[in-house]
């Protein structure tokens, strides 16, 4: 099982950014997906999850910034981060818990919110 992420980059603050994830493999079924991440100094934080049947959760500082979706078609999880701030800056990874096989992590993609 593979996990990629695609669309970080480097933005100025009010921006927008859309991360892109691909879960390839012998995959039987997915059930949660989500996006985690991290900043320099700071702790792995849950930004936002999405299950199979499309109920979503997300950490307070992105409501209403942020969404996450989901293709069950192609494995695949988006997340659409609108009004970027300062504070957005962090590595972010895509995470999916496979069935039967267990939680799987793409390796990050660098986000960047500059002033």
């Amino acid at each position: 099982v593979q996990v990629g992420e695609s669309g970080g980059g480097l933005v100025q603050a009010g921006g927008s950014l859309r991360l892109s994830c691909l879960v390839s493999g012998s995959i039987f079924d997915i059930n949660t997906m989500g996006w985690y991440r991290q900043a320099p100094w700071n702790e792995r934080e849950l930004v936002a999850t999405v299950t199979r049947d499309n109920t979503t959760t997300y950490i307070d500082s992105v409501k209403g910034r942020f969404t996450i979706s989901r293709d069950n078609a192609r494995d695949a999880v988006v997340l659409q981060m609108n009004s970027l701030k300062l504070e957005d800056t962090a590595v972010y990874y895509c995470v999916a818990d496979v069935v039967v096989l267990g939680r799987y992590w793409g390796q990050g993609t660098q986000v960047t919110v500059s002033s």
